[in-house]
């Protein structure tokens, strides 16, 4: 949703002083603005919940240039692997000012701020709800789009909810769970979009019409299964360019340069895939020890050299790399191809494909090697997905299950793509028997 954002102009007035906003999000920009939600009559005018560009979640209402009310948390907001459950209850009318406005999130109410500001006056008009603000999910007017996914976004008018409407502990493994059919009443400009869907749809009982402006992309990862992606907090400062919820990797300086994925795994059997869109002959993809990725960690917790060249890769002129070295593997491979990575954990072997094709003879289904795979990877460490180039011309788009390379939907198996054992992810190609894609779900197989 970088560029994506949703619109309406309330065609009636509703409740200025009551709503709900209740949202499930999963980052993928960090380090710079982006609005969950905008109510905005004027760039002075305007009621609005982002995350700041220092990764703190703020709550702004700015009325003729002044601040009614600034809070901004303590905490910040950096796991790119996690979906948060944001819930901003407001009543104006409520008898205590510390209360007219609460923050929640994974079902906590925040009350430690670096920004404390709260001139809310009881019944204040919190601008919000009128036929004189435009309403946006996804930016600020036209600016600070909010660079992650969404799902299940409610806004109410004229009830404050608490968080527990929308979500609830789970009784076995106490985490914070969706309620994905909330009991709740939506009011003259309530609204319920992305339900099950990637359109502009209204799911509440209103229908409201919205306006997308941008490329509303769907994937599968979501609050219940959470995918693998390419991690922005590892990659070397001034290198890897993430895009597109994490998933397409812009090409590095002329350095060696390695990047990781937010999800690993210690046992089990895992496959992913990746298109390349562009290639410099100089680019490698497949799997680290996390003691690998350690070897060249700059002081500031970036990886600035190439660790796939210790750990086990597969590069674009055909060969497999390894502990400093590369060996004949298999076919080379260049812009359009689309490759295949599959780890067996348990056995200790890697295996890599090209247009569907196993390489060098290996099958992982059988556990054959064939004459040339990867295999006695070490055991007993956790492997994570790694991805290493120099030049800004090598660019991989990444499927760890989600549905697409880059916005482009897989659509081989008359539309359905194919799944991985966990049955709930989606690829160009079948995974072999017994493989399961790097999501929460496959990781619990």
């Amino acid at each position: 949703m970088a560029s994506t954002k949703i619109s309406r102009t309330p065609s009636s007035n509703g409740s200025e002083t009551k709503g709900t906003f209740s949202a499930w999000v999963k980052r993928s920009g960090i380090t710079s603005a982006g609005n969950l939600y905008t109510s905005y009559q004027a760039s002075n005018e305007f009621f609005d919940i982002q995350f700041n560009d220092t990764d703190q979640l703020q709550v702004v209402l700015l009325i003729s240039g002044s601040h009614s009310l600034n809070l901004q948390t303590t905490a910040v907001y950096r796991d790119v692997s996690a979906w948060y459950h944001i819930v901003v209850v407001i009543d104006s009318t409520d008898s205590t000012q510390a209360d007219r406005v609460k923050l929640y999130v994974n079902g906590v109410r925040e009350t430690t701020f670096t920004t404390n500001t709260n001139s809310v006056s009881s019944s204040l008009n919190m601008r919000i709800n009128s036929t004189s603000q435009n309403v946006y999910v996804g930016s600020w007017h036209n600016a600070n789009y909010f660079n992650g996914l969404m799902s299940h976004v409610h806004w109410v008018d004229g009830t404050a909810y608490q968080a527990s409407t929308f979500g609830s502990t789970d009784s076995a493994t106490g985490e914070w769970k969706i309620n994905t059919s909330p009991s709740v009443t939506y009011g003259t400009n309530g609204f319920f979009w992305l339900k099950d869907d990637i359109t502009t749809t209204d799911h509440s009982p209103n229908s409201n019409t919205f306006t997308a402006s941008g490329t509303l992309t769907k994937t599968l990862d979501c609050p219940s299964n959470v995918f693998c992606t390419l991690n922005p907090l590892g990659y070397a400062s001034a290198s890897f360019t993430l895009i597109e919820g994490n998933l397409y990797s812009g090409g590095a300086d002329n350095n060696w340069r390695s990047i990781y994925g937010t999800l690993g795994a210690s046992s089990g059997k895992f496959y992913y895939e990746v298109k390349c869109i562009s290639s410099s002959d100089y680019e490698r993809f497949g799997w680290c020890t996390v003691d690998q990725m350690n070897l060249y960690q700059d002081s500031s917790g970036r990886y600035d050299d190439n660790n796939l060249d210790e750990g086990y890769g597969y590069t674009s002129d055909g060969e497999k790399s390894n502990n400093g070295g590369t060996t004949a593997y298999g076919a080379t491979w260049s812009a359009g191809h689309i490759l295949s990575c599959a780890i067996d954990l348990d056995n200790q072997k890697i295996y890599w494909g090209k247009s569907g094709a196993w390489q060098n003879g290996g099958d992982p289904t059988s556990g054959s090697t064939g004459t040339g795979s990867a295999y006695n990877i070490e055991p007993n460490k956790i492997y994570v997905p790694a991805f290493a180039s120099y030049g800004a011309a090598s660019n991989l788009a990444f499927n760890f299950g989600n549905g697409y390379f880059r916005t482009t939907a897989i659509t081989t198996n008359s539309g359905n793509g194919y799944s991985g054992a966990e049955g709930k992810s989606k690829f160009e190609y079948q995974p072999p028997t017994g493989y399961s894609a790097l999501c929460t779900r496959g990781l619990n197989e």
